[in-house]
Order: C-alpha cells, then sequence, then structure tokens
C-alpha cells in the first residue's frame, strides 16, 4: 500500500514537472516568433522608405520574403495564437496570447512599433 502511494505521488510530480515544462517551451517559442515577426516587419520598413506593410501576406509572398510562416493565419502555433490589432504603413502591434491561460502558457507576449516586446501575466486579463 504503501509503495503505491509512493508510486502515485512520484508519478504526480513527474507529471506536474512535464507540463512546467511544456509551458515553458510555449513561451519560450511565442517569445522567438514574435521577434521574427517584429525582425520582418522592420526589415520590411527598412526596405520600404520607413512604410509599414499593409498586410503580412507582404511578408511572407513578396520579393524578398521576410517571413517564411504566417503566424497571423495559423489558428494556434504550440499552444499560442498571434494577432496584431493594429498593421499599417505607419507601424504595427502585435501579441501572442496562449490558448488557455496557465495550461498552454502563463505569459502574453505585446511588440510594438520599433521591436520592443513587453510581458504580462495572463491571469490579470
Amino acid at each position: 500500500m504503501i509503495v503505491v502511494a509512493l508510486s502515485a505521488l512520484l508519478l504526480r510530480l513527474a507529471v506536474n514537472k512535464i507540463i512546467v515544462y511544456k509551458i515553458e517551451q510555449n513561451q519560450l517559442l511565442a517569445q522567438v516568433n514574435l521577434k521574427r515577426l517584429s525582425a520582418a516587419l522592420e526589415n520590411y520598413a527598412g526596405d520600404n522608405k520607413g512604410s509599414y506593410p499593409a498586410g503580412i501576406e507582404l511578408l511572407t509572398k513578396g520579393s524578398p520574403v521576410y517571413l517564411e510562416k504566417n503566424y497571423l493565419a495559423e489558428p494556434s502555433v504550440s499552444g499560442y495564437e498571434y494577432d496584431c490589432s493594429r498593421l499599417d504603413g505607419l507601424g504595427y502591434n502585435c501579441a501572442a496570447l496562449p490558448v488557455n491561460c496557465k495550461l498552454t502558457g502563463r505569459m502574453i507576449y505585446t511588440v510594438s512599433t520599433g521591436g520592443l516586446i513587453i510581458t504580462e501575466n495572463c491571469d490579470k486579463k
């Protein structure tokens, strides 16, 4: 009986560690993808006299290709959804939001014109 209880406790601890590890992986990937998106937007503006694209398609289908994947078109990428609330010739404001707060990620990442990434806890939203 003691062996079963101890085994169950160890299994619970192991599963908890795996979940935490997966959440951390999702969060890191969300940051990387948002940095890629921001770098693509900034590079596009640099090549186009400071004018940002009106849509992500210009980054993925134009010549040169600035971004290999359209994160905004995907339903979710590793537990995060991507959205640009503002994307016009003057700038952008894009975010990576966890699909399920605390389960797929604990942080919301926002990047705006200039590439500054802001992080906030998804519990506060």
